[in-house]
């Protein structure tokens, strides 16, 4: 990648991109980081943006909670690479998520589904390689899945994004992916009912920048409810971090038993049945 600044400019729910990034980028800076991603560092040095005033100084416990989730992400992909190592992954609300260099076995082939304006910015600052496509449409657009070859397996995944859509788009995502993906998995982060309160009323928000509402949220005891959007999901499962550092790691194990918090989810659809 050049080493000419790029001036990005992103608003509302594109501009989360940024601040995923920005404090992701500060873990892996770190000699005892829980996620090495130095794609992440190389970006947010090339990227001109006011980060630190936008976002904060970016050393506290966030680039944590980031690596943390990340990691949820990463092993759910790792584990299907070794299922299905030419499988297909779909990164829905992508952004500037720099996951497939983190766990590229040198055969996955990756869909990157966002916003135009996303994958725009996205086309500027990453490399595209061979097995690398960009789709540029809402994930809520059916039209991406025309784009997926299922041949060597699906997994689906979506880092950031449902929580700004609206529970019925949630619901007729899950069902459509059930529908076009027998066999396949989707992953999702969500955040819990008060949360996406707060943010839904304007209340979450630091230094200059203000998270964009929220409209789905779900707690963790509800998460066997998502296996009602379609007869085709067969197993809903939590999907636990793993790790921390200091502080973190020591109250891991009884947050991770919290009844209202944030929670990565991995959905698994029925395979067809064999007639």
């Amino acid at each position: 990648m050049s080493n000419e600044k790029v001036p990005v400019q992103l608003d509302d729910v594109p501009e989360t991109a940024l601040w995923t990034l920005y404090h992701r980028a500060a873990e892996a800076s770190r000699p005892d980081t829980l996620l090495p991603d130095p794609m992440a560092v190389e970006l947010v040095e090339r990227i001109d943006y006011p980060f630190a005033e936008r976002f904060g100084p970016g050393d506290g416990a966030q680039g944590q909670f980031q690596a943390l989730r990340s990691g949820c992400f990463d092993r759910e992909v790792e584990d299907f690479l070794a299922r299905c190592p030419r499988g297909q992954v779909v990164a829905l609300g992508e952004g500037l998520e720099t996951q497939f260099w983190r766990v590229d076995n040198g055969r996955v082939r990756w869909l990157t589904v966002d916003l135009p304006e996303s994958v725009a910015v996205r086309e500027r600052l990453l490399p595209t390689g061979p097995r690398q496509r960009l789709f540029a449409c809402s994930a809520t657009d059916p039209r991406w899945m025309d784009e997926v070859d299922p041949a060597q397996g699906v997994l689906i995944t979506a880092q950031g994004l449902l929580m700004y859509l609206r529970p019925g788009e949630v619901r007729d995502l899950l069902a459509a992916c059930a529908e076009h993906f027998p066999g396949g998995s989707l992953v999702f982060d969500t955040v819990p009912r008060w949360l996406a309160r707060k943010a839904a009323a304007g209340k979450l928000h630091s230094r200059g920048y203000q998270v964009p509402a929220m409209h789905f949220g779900m707690n963790g005891a509800e998460q066997p409810k998502l296996a009602t959007a379609h007869p085709g999901i067969a197993e809903v499962r939590d999907v636990a971090p793993v790790g921390g550092r200091g502080l973190v790691k020591a109250i891991l194990p009884y947050f991770a038993r919290l009844p209202r918090r944030p929670s990565v989810v991995a959905v698994r659809f029925a395979a067809p049945r064999l007639v």
